[in-house]
């Protein structure tokens, strides 16, 4: 006699067999959709994989980029510290020759010019001298 299929009491073969049989088919159908979602995942996983290694090409170009500027950068320091050195000689340069011009060459502009106006002041003695004989001279011509 065939089982009803639910009884608690012990079942008939046939109906152990459709169950088994049907446990199969979920055990299978389970089985195929993790399988299914597994070869997704995997793509998924795959395609994430490529974006990353594009971007490690990316920032391994950025890399040697900032690598060259770094570079750059080293030579313009080492250029700057040339100027400054040029710049401090330069300052020193400076003072020395401020130096001579206050100490050496002022005192003499000043004695030059002390002298010009003396002679000047001599010029302008003689001329008035010239000026009296001269009119003295005519007066005795005339």
């Amino acid at each position: 006699k065939p089982c009803a299929g639910g009884s608690n009491p012990p079942r008939c073969t046939m109906c152990c067999i459709i169950i088994l049989g049907r446990e199969k088919i979920m055990e299978d159908k389970t089985f195929e959709l993790i399988e299914k979602m597994y070869n997704e995942f995997s793509k998924k996983f795959d395609d994430i994989d490529k974006r990353f290694d594009d971007i490690d090409k990316r920032f391994e170009g950025i890399d040697k980029r900032f690598e060259g500027i770094d570079k750059r950068f080293e030579g313009i320091d080492k250029r700057f510290e040339g100027i400054d050195k040029r710049f401090d000689r330069l300052e020193g340069e400076v003072r020395k020759t401020n130096a001579i011009i206050e100490h050496d060459i002022m005192p003499k502009i000043t004695v030059l010019f002390d002298g010009h106006k003396q002679h000047t002041a001599q010029l302008e003695r003689i001329e008035m001298a010239v000026s009296e004989h001269e009119e003295l001279i005519i007066r005795k011509i005339k």
